[in-house]
């Protein structure tokens, strides 16, 4: 295997293993219950309004654009309404102490206390150092905000920021391939690797018809069959999507170097295998179902 290679496999090696410490608070009531205390539905509008608040009092047609996923009718109706509820510095604030209370529950003191976890923040935030902000909105609206002090949530915003920095490379990637917001999330969904299809339709906003109609039109370019299963294009189409949005995710871990990137990520899936087991992400949401 060539360096190259090995960069990009190590690249998406490290992000599974980091991003769920960030996104384990969409799953959480900390989160619901913060954003809630502050006047905001806790629904789409708190998951919105919680990761926009980065960039600003902003309305639809920005958080559209770079969430890519969702139903534009959706998020008009949370953004700006939200902004009228509360303001994005609270929801910051309001956040952080989810994300808290969140990694408190899962992990417990013993590990929020412990050298690991200091070295696994430290690891990230120079990982993080490494990413680019040109074409980036939301990591770079995210790498505005200060580090908190304490480790446990200094990884947490290291994390977000890694998360960020792929995610809006891998918009790129979708629109490369040719794919809507909507038809990567039917595309995702068939591989069976995601939550169900009645979650994404409730959390994104797309009706069952809007659903459907996607299907058939990645049927039509065959990459789906008729039962909604993957076709070998539809594999081919999402490997190289994925390795494109490998390439573009590199920057961060050559930062690092491949022995601390290794690091990182046994530092990270062992966290991350403690959420777990503590029911951090609960397995009825996942699946094509």
């Amino acid at each position: 295997m060539n360096r190259g290679n090995m960069e990009t496999t190590t690249a998406r090696r490290c992000h599974h293993a980091v991003a769920p410490l960030h996104s384990v608070v969409y799953f959480a009531p900390e989160h619901r219950d913060a954003l809630a205390a502050l006047g905001l539905d806790r629904g789409p509008m708190s998951y919105l309004a919680g990761r926009a608040a980065p960039l600003g009092a902003v309305g639809a047609g920005a958080v559209t654009a770079t969430f890519y996923n969702f139903d534009h009718a959706q998020v008009a109706r949370c953004l700006p309404a939200a902004w009228a509820v509360t303001t994005p510095e609270a929801v910051l604030a309001a956040r952080l102490r989810g994300a808290d209370g969140t990694l408190r529950r899962l992990l417990g003191k013993e590990v929020l206390a412990s050298g690991e976890m200091a070295e696994a923040a430290g690891l990230a935030l120079r990982a993080a150092e490494g990413c680019r902000r040109a074409g980036r909105p939301l990591y770079a609206a995210n790498a505005d905000l200060q580090v908190p002090e304490e480790p446990h949530l200094a990884l947490w915003h290291a994390a977000t920021l890694l998360r960020e920095h792929r995610g809006d490379g891998h918009v790129a990637a979708l629109a490369v391939a040719g794919l809507c917001g909507l038809e990567a999330l039917v595309l995702h969904n068939a591989t069976g690797e995601t939550v169900t299809s009645a979650v994404l339709k409730q959390t994104r906003g797309w009706s069952d018809a809007r659903w459907s109609a996607a299907g058939d039109r990645l049927r039509d370019r065959g990459l789906l069959d008729e039962a909604g299963d993957l076709t070998g294009a539809g594999t081919a189409l999402r490997a190289d999507t994925e390795a494109l949005t490998d390439r573009l995710d590199t920057a961060p871990y050559d930062r690092l170097g491949p022995d601390a990137t290794a690091r990182l990520t046994e530092l990270a899936a062992g966290f991350t295998r403690i959420a777990r087991a503590a029911g951090a992400f609960p397995a009825e949401f996942y699946g094509k179902g």
